[in-house]
């Protein structure tokens, strides 16, 4: 069993003991590799361990990535999907529109409108998340929590774009019920969108939230996507991606 393969079935051990904390369903939390720094034969080894979605924070660095592991032909390729979770700049949308199966970063109309005008013909719909920030931080992406739900109603007009759901990076805090205090600010902004009636919500389904240290925290908030790197690639460091 390789690291990576052994790294993947601790944190699905610890999503399971979440789940039953939280009494719901094991099925009900998908796990998000977060590649990363990390290089395609890394990706690689994940892919035959079971993994089939990834995210990543460096567009350029994700676009090679994506091509290297395509390149691979590994069994199950044409099931993995790869979500983009790092800041979109506009002068960035075209490579994330061509390349990626989610956004999970939009936080102003001028980029959804940007990724769904380049999304190439052909491809399906964009699956997108609006980026809260819940802590309301200054220099932190995310739309503030009370105006989502007016960026989720233009986001929706949109015609190559699915809103699938909310995204929050919270700051670290401190302890359990800390940590689940400011997850379920972002749940209640996915409950309030969820529940407001807005057409085209049929697929709104995804409250991505939690990370290798507060997974527990976030899956007792009600998240259904966290979004794992260290726990399963190790230790990152920054610069050219591992091979």
């Amino acid at each position: 069993m390789t690291t990576i393969e052994n790294n993947l079935g601790q944190i699905h051990a610890r999503m399971a003991a979440a789940c039953g904390q939280a009494n719901r369903s094991v099925t009900s939390v998908q796990l998000l590799a977060v590649s990363k720094t990390f290089g395609a034969d890394a990706v690689r080894e994940a892919v035959l361990a079971g993994q089939r979605s990834f995210g990543e924070n460096y567009i350029q660095e994700a676009v090679e990535k994506i091509a290297a592991v395509r390149a691979m032909g590994l069994p199950g390729a044409e099931a993995l999907q790869w979500h983009c979770i790092g800041p979109i700049q506009s002068n960035k949308t075209r490579p994330v529109a061509e390349n990626f199966d989610w956004a999970q970063t939009v936080d102003r109309l001028k980029i959804a409108e940007r990724l769904s005008a380049q999304r190439p013909a052909g491809m399906e719909p964009l699956n997108v998340c609006i980026q809260v920030n819940v802590d309301g931080g200054e220099t932190k992406s995310g739309v503030l929590p009370g105006d989502a739900l007016a960026l989720a109603e233009a986001i929706l007009k949109l015609p190559n774009l699915v809103l699938r759901g909310i995204m929050s990076i919270p700051d670290d805090a401190p302890g359990f019920e800390a940590q689940c205090a400011v997850h379920q600010k972002a749940a209640a902004v996915f409950e309030l969108i969820k529940a407001s009636g807005l057409p085209g919500l049929a697929q709104f389904d995804t409250l991505s939230m939690g990370m290798t240290g507060d997974l527990e925290a976030a899956v007792a908030a009600g998240s259904t996507m966290v979004r794992v790197g260290s726990g399963i690639f190790g230790r990152r460091t920054y610069g050219t991606p591992t091979p």
